[in-house]
């Protein structure tokens, strides 16, 4: 493979060698904002210069928040709120990770996991800003009463509780209000009784919701989420088929996406909300490229070898990455993510998100928290304190252990009981001095593995209170059902011992409420490593592996016995914790973190170089006398090459470079106009420029131009002279080295260079692998070498210091005026190439409004050209003062991409074989244009190969047009 088609570019020396070696390094917090990029020291400076300062003016009071009458234990909760109201979510399993989530939760604030400037730096102070919060259910639960009368259930807490805290956001919530409505009169009804809660519906039918919400998220995406993998093909049958289903899942999101562009107006911010929309924010994206447009997922994302198993996750993952931000729960999850976009995608992990093409999408950890004063103020009200009374007597003189969940495979309730049971066996003296209450809310009633699972708990229960109970009291109490509010915060005042033991969970606000409940009895929390929440509470609570039973075994005991003082000491930790970390905190950040992030994309924006006019690119041609087309190889003109699979054929086709078979007509048209000169420049070797191009009338400049050929000729060498190789075997040693101990690598031995490439290999293990190569030849093979050492996104490339496409150009184009008696001015140049930022000089070189630097020296000795293949040289031309202040401008360039990379070079004087003398050319007529990278010096950007044959097409066919004298071409000035 050519090192035309490495993405990005490092030029590494003594000077950046740490820099390099930290670019490949994993990084302890890689999705927080203080990465690299010119604006990560200034997120810094804003969050901690204003933490206080937006904690005072930016939350209202909660006071706001009614404490009555609602049922946080339902299988309804945990999901998103309107007008202080708690939405009943999607139904369990799908939106709400915690069964006795009154409000979606909260953990750790990541380290510097947002800015909290966001609405003042965008000038939002004094108003509000509007923002659509997208989720699969609305906040409220409907109730049909007539033709066109309807009833809503709406409950405190949740996302509502987090919004209402932030003043300067006006929300509205857009999703499906969980029932069917085929009617209009129906329809406009309920659209009219949810305006008067701020809430907007989509209507989905029953045959929708069935195949994308009961198929392809309940039975696809949620099980794979949370490590269950995915299903077999009778359950899948009962679903109809995957395909179907994901059918679905699209339109179902594009049904959202309709609904959103209705009340969208321009300044929106949108925020979708878990993995029923993950198609959402590419559907948004289509529809106006300037949306405002978050993602956040509220379960857990696996590990990229879990995840790569689904059949669409190439479509799911770059759906998700239209957006501008990514939010998780945890670091875990946000790693996990980006992995699956580097491994499976092929894409750029850096320490700010995911990088496709110079496009950043920001990924990050917003640890998600509760409304902690609702339930202090709860355990005040008259209610539960009678509550907490009745519980006090009742188990008087017992121990209280509590377990609160969803009666779901996730929740580990079978491991937790049966760990109890271990408890009692090893402690036979607290058979009658320890109780567990276990609430678990049914869900998903319907669905054969949930029946099975019920059966299983209460076969467990049974035999325990049989085995260890008495006549007059049991171990344990076992309810299926739910607890109003009061119940819940009574219950989690006198608790004793709250157990938590997940098998894997988004993140689990159980432990949360427990937490903010116990300010008097400072009780333990025995808390799953595999909750989200162990990452944040994981310092005060117990943590275990529910898989474990001696070990929560043992656990259980530990806190039954522990100390007073270590017992206030965990709890200090995790009450200071959830009391600070609220869900009006984790709201306002994310918010204002993604107008951030916006505004810091459209300041990237303004440095991306615009898209080829293509028209005016062809009526510049046309009108031009002598024109010079330059033209990269791979990744130019080559096929495109899919490599997110990573299949072995992708690498083979890659690494046998071939000419797009589509190209073969329109550049033998261009090559054979008498006034068009075409030049391949590559940084292939010459064989492959003579397997590809030898039936075109052209010249070949292979390996960054050292070798130079008209396809009717013979090789010349165009290097310059005492150029020093010795480094050259002990370089090829290490490259074999690496290739052989790094599965799926290849390098290439240029007569100029070496260039080991590991696009195919592991992602993380090619990334160490090229950290130790860059070790070994910095402290052996070229450390008094004049070399370069370039670094591209997936390769390492080694070659004399001098090598570039831009330092060659000259002395190529001088080449070409002498073989050609060329007399005409050149006054046209299109140069066009997927180049390494170390090669970007040749645009440099050819600009008419680059300004030129004084009394700046190439490097890398004389110029000379040898016509013969042992490369002696023959005589030089002199220069004029044009081509050398080109030659300067270029070699500038160089010298600032390689950040000093030779560890050793020569100068002399240069006699340069100069063609710039001949060139006439105007700002109008000069179209540098890079291919599929974002972050150039080039005037211009084509996306892909692709374009640049449409493009290549459409300029022969205009030629020919011309040529013709076609009447579509007469209106162009001929003169």
């Amino acid at each position: 493979m050519s090192s035309d088609a490495a993405g990005g570019q490092r030029s590494s020396s003594s000077s950046n060698r740490a820099r390099g070696d930290a670019a490949l390094m994993p990084t302890s917090s890689p999705f927080t904002g203080d990465g690299g990029g010119a604006g990560s020291p200034t997120r810094v400076e804003r969050m901690l210069r204003e933490r206080e300062h937006s904690r005072r003016h930016l939350f209202a009071p909660s006071d706001a928040m009614d404490t009555d009458g609602a049922e946080p234990a339902s299988a309804s909760a945990g999901a998103f709120v309107a007008d202080g109201v708690q939405s009943p979510g999607c139904a369990a399993p799908a939106n709400m990770e915690d069964a006795g989530g009154v409000a979606p939760g909260h953990a750790a604030r990541p380290p510097l996991a947002g800015s909290r400037s966001g609405f003042r730096r965008l000038g939002l102070r004094g108003m509000k800003q509007r923002l659509l919060v997208v989720a699969n259910r609305l906040p409220v639960s409907a109730n049909r009463r007539g033709e066109d009368q309807w009833s809503l259930e709406i409950s405190a807490g949740g996302l509502v509780s987090a919004l209402l805290g932030v003043k300067d956001v006006d929300a509205k919530w857009i999703g499906w209000a969980g029932v069917n409505v085929p009617d209009e009169v129906g329809q406009r009804a309920l659209t009219r009784a949810l305006a008067e809660k701020r809430c907007i519906p989509v209507f989905l039918d029953e045959e929708i919701v069935h195949q994308y919400y009961n198929g392809y998220c309940n039975n696809i995406l949620w099980p794979l989420f949370h490590y269950l993998g995915l299903p077999q093909e009778d359950r899948l049958a009962t679903t109809r088929n995957f395909e179907s289903q994901f059918d679905a899942y699209k339109r179902a999101n594009q049904m959202f996406a309709d609904v959103v562009y209705q009340h969208y107006q321009e300044g929106d911010v949108i925020w979708c909300h878990d993995y029923h929309l993950m198609f959402l924010p590419k559907c948004l994206k289509d529809h106006d490229i300037n949306m405002k447009v978050g993602w956040f997922l509220h379960t857990p994302f696996p590990s990229s070898e879990i995840y790569r198993t689904l059949p669409s996750r190439l479509e799911l993952l770059r759906s998700v990455l239209c957006a501008d931000l990514v939010g998780f729960h945890t670091y875990d999850y946000a790693r996990h993510f980006v992995s699956a976009c580097t491994r499976i995608l092929g894409l750029e992990g850096t320490p700010e998100g995911v990088e496709d093409q110079g496009r950043l999408t920001r990924v990050a950890a917003f640890p998600i928290g509760i409304d902690s004063d609702r339930f202090k103020r709860a355990l005040e009200l008259p209610a539960v304190k009678r509550h907490i009374n009745e519980l006090t007597h009742r188990f008087a003189g017992r121990k209280v252990m509590l377990g609160v969940d969803r009666l779901d495979m996730i929740k580990g309730i079978p491991q937790k009981i049966l760990a109890f049971e271990k408890f009692l066996e090893e402690n036979p003296d607290w058979n009658d001095k320890v109780v567990l209450l276990q609430i678990a809310v049914p869900t998903r009633t319907d669905v054969p593995e949930y029946q099975k699972l019920t059966s299983q708990v209460h076969e467990i229960v049974g035999r325990i209170n049989g085995r260890f109970g008495t006549l007059t009291a049991v171990p344990i109490h076992h309810l299926d059902r739910s607890l109003d509010f009061h119940a819940l915060c009574a219950l989690y005042a006198v608790t004793d011992v709250a157990l938590v033991t997940s098998l894997r969970d988004g993140m689990n606000l159980v432990s949360y409420e427990y937490v903010a409940c116990q300010g008097s009895k400072k009780g333990v929390l025995i808390l799953s490593e595999f909750a989200g929440a162990a990452q944040s509470l994981g310092a005060g609570a117990i943590l275990v592996n529910p898989w474990n039973i001696t070990e929560v075994a043992d656990s259980i005991r530990h806190a039954l016995t522990m100390p007073s003082d270590e017992r206030e000491k965990r709890h200090r930790h995790n009450y200071a914790h959830v009391t600070t970390h609220t869900a009006q905190d984790w709201a306002e950040t994310f918010v204002c973190e993604l107008n951030d992030t916006v505004a810091e994309a459209q300041l990237r924006t303004r440095q991306v170089p615009p898209g080829l006019p293509s028209q005016t690119a062809i009526q510049q041609y046309l009108r031009s006398k002598n024109r010079l087309l330059i033209l990269g190889f791979n990744s130019t003109l080559t096929e495109p090459v899919e490599s997110s699979g990573r299949r072995g054929g992708d690498q083979i086709k890659e690494m046998e470079l071939k000419l797009h078979p589509d190209l073969k007509g329109p550049l033998k048209a261009l090559c054979e106009d008498e006034n068009t000169t075409v030049i391949v420049l590559s940084g292939s070797d010459r064989s492959v420029l003579d397997e590809n191009f030898g039936e075109f009338k052209m010249w070949l400049a292979a390996e960054h131009g050292m070798f130079l050929r008209p396809t009717y000729g013979e090789w010349m060498t165009t290097m310059p002279e005492h150029l020093n190789m010795d480094w050259v075997d002990s370089v090829k040693h290490v490259f074999e080295y690496f290739t052989e101990r790094t599965p799926r690598s290849h390098f290439e031995h240029r007569e100029t260079s070496f260039v080991w490439n590991y696009k195919y290999a592991d992602v993380e293990f090619g990334r160490l692998q090229a950290r130790d190569m860059l070790q070994h030849l910095w402290t052996g093979p070229i450390s008094n070498a004049a070399v370069d050492v370039v670094q591209g996104s997936r390769s390492v490339e080694v070659r004399s210091v001098g090598v570039t496409k831009g330092a060659a150009i000259d002395r190529i184009l001088g080449e070409i005026v002498h073989s050609e008696n060329m007399v005409t001015p050149i006054d046209y140049v299109l140069c066009v190439g997927h180049f390494l930022g170390k090669d970007e000089d040749i645009y440099v070189f050819f600009d008419p409004e680059y300004p030129s630097e004084s009394k700046v020296k190439p490097e890398g000795g004389s110029a000379s050209l040898d016509r013969r293949p042992n490369g002696r040289p023959s005589n030089g031309r002199s220069n004029s003062r044009n081509s050398q202040s080109r030659t300067q401008k270029a070699q500038h360039v160089a010298s600032e991409k390689s950040s000093s990379s030779s560890h050793s070079s020569t100068s002399s004087d240069h006699n340069w074989r100069e063609g710039s003398s001949v060139l006439d050319l105007k700002g109008e007529n000069y179209f540098s244009c890079a291919v599929g990278r974002k972050r150039s010096n080039a005037r211009y950007l084509l996306n892909s190969s692709e374009d640049v044959v449409s493009f290549l097409k459409e300029l022969a066919t205009a030629t020919a047009g011309f040529q013709a004298g076609n009447a579509d071409y007469m209106f162009l000035d001929r003169q």
